[in-house]
């Protein structure tokens, strides 16, 4: 038996184990990539938890995006696999059309969305000049930093969209019919026999959700620093970390800043360390409530 686990065993470790095991070792440690690490104890997270001004700023985007878009991400994808499982014509083109933007690489999107969403030249505030309306600065505003990349957000939900699409389709018909003979109208019959059924794809979507957004990233990074490169070229001389005012600073840009920015990798462990246990006690709290809420077939309560 063990011989037929020692690929998995092997690959846990190497690529699991042993990253987990030095990431905890480094945070304790000062380590800049060049010379030994240096054990300085607790010093890493004491200044996380009380001296670094930006992580509460990075926390509070990240918890931002966690409680807001996350839920407007699986109520968006939802509702879109609703109506796709009762279109009657050209199912297959909106399927297609739907999923589509899950396919574009994240830099590619988030370089195309601040095109779109250029205040000075995109398209987007082009037809809003056109139709008398002053459109917004998107990126370039601190306000409108987290809408413009929630949109680009909802944009690419095609791979929740489809998984919810099946489980729609999934559900017999037998019970939508006998919730019809017993008078349920159609917002009852969602509520009584969609949602009940569905329910274990809607706490995969959730747990997921989360997940992607305590390690949202790449498309914060890449939007900020294009939108801080335009505003570089207008004459201001720009930070890029957050840009602008912290607006788009995540948890994870901040680790990455002092990362590979900074090469300070011990406090840059302490940050992934600390997202870690965050991310597992969130996980973990979603998973013990789901059983309120989440109903399995056959499932003996």
């Amino acid at each position: 038996m063990l011989l037929l686990m020692s690929p998995w065993l092997a690959g846990f470790s190497i690529f699991f184990g042993y990253p987990l095991v030095m990431t905890g070792y480094l945070s304790f440690t000062h380590y800049d990539l060049l010379s030994p690490a240096k054990w300085i104890g607790w010093a890493n997270y004491s200044y996380l938890l009380h001296g670094d001004p930006q992580v509460w700023p990075a926390v509070v985007n990240s918890l931002e995006w966690i409680g807001i878009v996350v839920p407007l991400q699986v109520l968006f994808a939802f509702g879109v696999a609703l109506m796709l499982a009762r279109a009657r014509l050209g199912l297959g083109f909106f399927r297609t059309v739907f999923y589509l933007p899950a396919l574009a690489p994240p830099v590619a999107a988030t370089l195309g969305f601040v095109y779109l969403l250029n205040p000075a030249t995109g398209p987007i505030n082009t037809v809003l000049d056109h139709l008398g309306i002053q459109g917004p600065l998107w990126f370039q505003s601190p306000g409108w930093a987290k809408p413009s990349l929630a949109l680009l957000s909802l944009w690419g939900v095609g791979n929740t969209m489809i998984i919810f699409l099946a489980a729609i389709l999934d559900v017999p018909r037998h019970l939508y019919e006998s919730a019809e003979l017993d008078g349920a109208g159609p917002l009852r019959r969602l509520r009584w026999v969609t949602l009940p059924t569905v329910s274990p794809v809607v706490l995969f979507a959730a747990v997921f959700g989360v997940i992607q957004g305590l390690q949202y990233f790449t498309q914060a990074y890449v939007a900020a620093n294009i939108a801080a490169g335009q505003a570089s070229q207008a004459g201001d001389t720009i930070n890029n970390l957050g840009y602008p005012q912290d607006a788009t600073l995540f948890y994870p840009v901040l680790l990455y800043q002092h990362g590979f920015v900074n090469f300070n990798m011990g406090y840059a462990s302490a940050l992934a360390m600390l997202l870690l246990a965050v991310a597992f006690a969130v996980v973990l709290v979603i998973l013990l409530n789901s059983r309120r809420w989440v109903h399995y077939a056959g499932a003996v309560r």
